[in-house]
């Protein structure tokens, strides 16, 4: 269903990006931002549902910046890579790149994004510095970031399993973005949408969030 580009990011360099595009009119147009394991098969096939469901998504490769073409494994090994490229990339430059991406799809219509781990706090700043309304699952960066003024809805989802994100970090959302919506979904944990991954996939969890997710797509970005 979906296709390689590059995409300008800065004026300067290019990264690729998957794109995913509906049989219809698109609705409108969604960045689909990655973990921390690049833009891998679990990555392209989200981007691939929401085209299915009506919209362009775009997936850009961040790493590119750093290495071309970078896809990690669901082991230690790739998780202790994927934080070495995370942080040498930086939050400020994904948000940059989810510029360039939106803009790249912009022909669509409404533009939102869509983030998983280290993307759904990128998901959380586009929202805050490009008031582009966003959904982010589990981000364990987030609080650092929740006195900033969201100049668009933003929709969180946690598994009350997650280790990572203890109640007290979700509780924090509630308390300093009491306009959002929050969602967590008992028994999952972390990555509870990677559907590849079985050590990880809840998948009553993950059902219920992505039929949240449409609706507040649909509500922020469809195209009438």
């Amino acid at each position: 269903m979906g296709k390689n580009i590059n995409i300008p990011t800065d004026g300067i360099q290019c990264i690729g990006a998957y794109v995913a595009e509906p049989s219809d009119k698109p609705k409108g147009g969604i960045v689909v931002i990655q973990e921390i394991f690049g833009v891998n098969a679990h990555v392209r096939s989200v981007a691939d549902r929401f085209a299915a469901a009506g919209y362009t998504a775009i997936a850009p490769a961040f790493f590119d910046h750093l290495e071309t073409g970078l896809e990690l494994d669901y082991t230690d090994e790739g998780m202790r890579q994927g934080r070495q490229w995370v942080t040498e990339l930086g939050l400020d430059r994904a948000v940059k790149d989810v510029a360039g991406a939106a803009e790249a799809i912009a022909s669509a219509g409404k533009i939102g994004t869509v983030g998983y781990c280290w993307g759904g706090t990128v998901a959380l700043l586009c929202a805050i510095r490009l008031s582009l309304p966003s959904v982010s699952y589990y981000g364990a960066r987030n609080v650092p970031f929740l006195d900033e003024k969201a100049k668009a809805p933003v929709m969180f989802h946690f598994g009350e399993e997650d280790s990572s994100i203890p109640p007290q970090m979700v509780a924090k959302h509630r308390e300093m973005l009491p306009q959002m919506d929050v969602h967590t979904y008992a028994s999952a944990g972390h990555a509870f949408n990677r559907d590849i991954d079985p050590n990880h996939y809840h998948e009553a969890s993950a059902k219920l969030a992505w039929q949240r997710t449409l609706a507040f797509f649909d509500t922020y970005l469809g195209n009438t």
